[in-house]
């Protein structure tokens, strides 16, 4: 993608940042994550811990002060986050496994809240990190209302987490099909499953959120490891997801009695 005329410095200057957040530490790590030169990626390295938006930390750099502040009044700007914290919490106590709250952003989930569960093993999602829609409960969830979109992201999703080969080109519609069949019977539920599409041994049980225009603002999901969440479980769970999402939804604005 091309930038607009005059924003080529810019352009620059977050692509060195979001380096930084995919995990280039030093100079010499930005300069092969970026493709810059190394003198412009010095000048920008330089402004940037200026203006704090990076810091130098133990001969490395880290995201600095003023992207948190900007996070925060990101986050904040939003009302979901806010609005969900006690139904999440509340939500957390009583099933004592992983709780996520995501919105759609572009093509992928963002997760905006996550409360980490006392048992099973730790899940690599984080407030802040991006997903693919189709391979996460909540991401599914999210798409509930989208079926036109069902396939076009299937299939992108494929591309983003599979090498391509001739074989799996060949088996593409057939297991895009069956993602479609999927995500029908999810619809008529009102619920999504994460049956370790994302992360081998995770599953999720996910339900959407909607404000008072009804369309789905976000989805919450309960995740846990899969000796946690056999079938009978996550059936069992689905109506405690769904209740806990239309509580959100509700303070949100949203009215059954709207639903057509």
């Amino acid at each position: 993608m091309s930038v607009p005329p005059g924003t080529q410095t810019l352009a620059r200057g977050l692509a060195v940042i979001r380096a930084v957040a995919d995990g280039a530490r030093d100079l010499r790590g930005l300069v092969e994550h970026t493709g810059l030169g190394r003198s412009t990626t010095h000048r920008l390295v330089q402004l940037l811990v200026h203006e704090e938006f990076l810091r130098h930390v133990d001969g490395g750099y880290t995201l600095g002060p003023a992207l948190i502040e900007l996070g925060f009044k990101a986050l904040h700007g939003n009302p979901l986050p806010v609005v969900a914290r006690p139904f999440l919490e509340e939500l957390s106590e009583q099933v004592h496994d992983t709780v996520h709250l995501g919105v759609v952003d572009g093509d992928s989930v963002l997760y905006l809240e996550k409360l980490p569960g006392t048992r099973g093993a730790e899940m690599r999602s984080r407030v802040g990190h991006r997903m693919p829609l189709t391979r996460t409960g909540v991401g599914m969830a999210l798409l509930l209302d989208s079926p036109e979109r069902w396939e076009e992201l299937y299939i992108a999703d494929e591309d983003r987490v599979t090498v391509p080969t001739v074989v799996r080109r060949g088996e593409l519609a057939e297991r895009c099909a069956e993602f479609c069949t999927r995500m029908q019977t999810y619809a008529k539920s009102g619920s999504a499953m994460d049956l370790e599409d994302n992360e081998p041994g995770i599953r999720c049980v996910a339900a959407p959120v909607r404000d008072a225009s009804k369309a789905i603002v976000g989805a919450i999901s309960v995740s846990a490891t899969r000796p946690y969440m056999p079938a009978a479980r996550m059936r069992g769970l689905v109506p405690v997801v769904r209740r806990s999402a239309a509580r959100i939804s509700s303070a949100m604005g949203y009215r059954e009695a709207q639903a057509q």
